[in-house]
């Protein structure tokens, strides 16, 4: 009841408060459906009661601002099927359609009591920021930039973003690390948080880091695997997607889902489903290379192989023919040096002695002259005894010309000639070997050279084609 103080009415705070409240609960009767934004959602795990924050803004500017309450047995059924439909949970700063009751309580003040949260609405609002995303990155020109790179022939150097824990990333490296192939890559691991309210400024933060280093890399690999499609949203915001698309290296992406592509999976260089998928797209470029220089390799080998047999083949007929040819001309020399050494050597004897018996009956004849003339004719004697032996002198010194003439000849046909030329001379027993059929298996063979003498034994003969 009220009380006069001074002449005014007064009103404990207590009846202040059962007065709006009886007001309230006499206006808003009904649960009704409220558009709002889920600022912080509060959820205490001791409890699992949940005392969202709820705001609206408009142009970046909160105009309403509300407490409400949202009890465990509800918030786990909403949650649930936000689940299933969203494929997202009740989180931070998301937009909601809740119904909800006005309550006033006089400890706790005003509040909106959720009943229940649409999730097609919220699903509704997130395709709708993926939609913005697509939009202003084809307006602008940067939807299919990180697509324009070329990744390497062999891309090797992998700048990898995840969670050193995870699934997804352990799957990965075992599929580029244990192949069978024993292709070879270079991984760092820039650990992100890569799902949740916190994944975009982490992702930032380390495509950051990779950017100064970029250099040392070929791509950069985005791995998440073993949390289903849940905490997705993420990946359709346009910031990240935007960094993805301008990065300067090739960035790939196997975040570990099934559903609708993410905006950052769609602007990225490659994506797969899962991070396995991404692994084995990196084994195949190198299959891609490996394979054409491993077939070539193998013609390069047998065609090589091919021409040395063939050259092979060729080379034993030409040393065959060779061989044969070198024989025949040696035996041929041979037989004609020895000839010509008894023409040359019967030749210079016939000579010497034809001209020997020549100087001789000129000196009986002189002498003859001598002795009938010698009385009478003493002075021409000396006259003729002058110009005989001036002729004399003449005949001897060209009949000497000839003979050193004829010597010169005979010596350019010495064999020792013939060796320097790098013929050879064998022996067996003293006697020189004209085939094959001379010797044996064992024999010991004397072979005299221009310079040196090899002294050898036989370990095999070959019998001279005759075909």
């Amino acid at each position: 009841m009220p009380e006069i103080v001074d002449h005014r009415k007064t009103y404990t705070l207590a009846e202040v408060a059962a007065s709006i409240q009886k007001t309230l609960a006499e206006r808003y009767t009904s649960s009704f459906w409220v558009r709002a934004e889920m600022n912080k959602l509060n959820h205490y795990s001791h409890s699992g009661h949940c005392y969202p924050e709820l705001v609206e803004k408009q142009n970046g500017r909160v105009v309403a601002q509300f407490r409400s309450t949202l009890w465990s047995d509800k918030y786990t059924d909403i949650n649930q099927r936000f689940l299933k439909i969203v494929g997202e949970p009740l989180k931070d700063g998301i937009k909601i359609l809740f119904l909800a009751k006005v309550k006033f309580d006089a400890q706790y003040g005003l509040t909106l009591h959720i009943d229940d949260i649409d999730p097609s609405f919220t699903l509704g609002d997130l395709e709708k920021e993926k939609l913005e995303s697509i939009n202003t990155l084809k307006n602008e020109g940067l939807f299919d930039r990180n697509k324009k790179h070329t990744l390497p022939l062999l891309p090797q150097r992998l700048a990898i973003i995840s969670v050193e824990t995870s699934k997804g990333y352990a799957d990965f490296l075992e599929v580029i690390d244990k192949n069978p192939w024993h292709y070879h890559f270079f991984h760092m691991l820039f650990p992100a948080i890569l799902q949740g309210e916190n994944a975009i400024d982490s992702i930032l933060f380390q495509l950051s880091r990779i950017e100064k280093v970029k250099s040392h890399f070929d791509a950069v690999a985005i791995i998440r695997g073993g949390g289903g499609d849940v905490g997705l949203s993420c990946y359709n915001n346009y910031q990240l997607a935007k960094r993805i698309s301008t990065f300067p290296l090739p960035v790939l992406t196997g975040i570990g889902h099934a559903t609708n592509e993410t905006v950052c999976e769609m602007v990225s260089f490659q994506n797969a489903i899962t991070p396995t998928k991404i692994g084995e797209f990196l084994i195949q470029k190198f299959h891609l290379f490996s394979v054409p220089v491993e077939e070539a390799r193998e013609t390069i080998v047998r065609e090589a192989r091919q021409i040395i047999a063939q050259q092979q083949t060729i080379l034993q007929q030409e040393a065959k023919l060779f061989k044969a040819h070198a024989k025949s001309s040696l035996v041929k020399m041979h037989h004609e040096l020895s000839k010509l050494s008894q023409s040359l050597a019967g030749d210079a004897g016939y000579l010497f002695r034809t001209e020997h018996s020549r100087l001789q009956n000129i000196i009986n004849d002189l002498r003859k002259i001598t002795d009938q003339k010698q009385k009478t004719h003493l002075t021409q004697l000396s006259d003729t005894s002058t110009f005989i032996k001036k002729n004399v002198d003449i005949f001897l010194i060209r009949k000497q010309e000839r003979l050193d003439d004829l010597s010169r000849q005979i010596d350019l046909m010495n064999p020792v000639h013939i060796l320097k030329r790098g013929y050879s001379i064998t022996l067996k027993n003293g006697k020189a070997v004209k085939s094959s059929e001379d010797v044996l298996p064992g024999d010991s063979m004397t072979t005299i050279l221009h310079s040196g003498t090899i002294i050898s034994t036989i370990q095999e003969t070959i019998e001279e084609n005759k075909s």
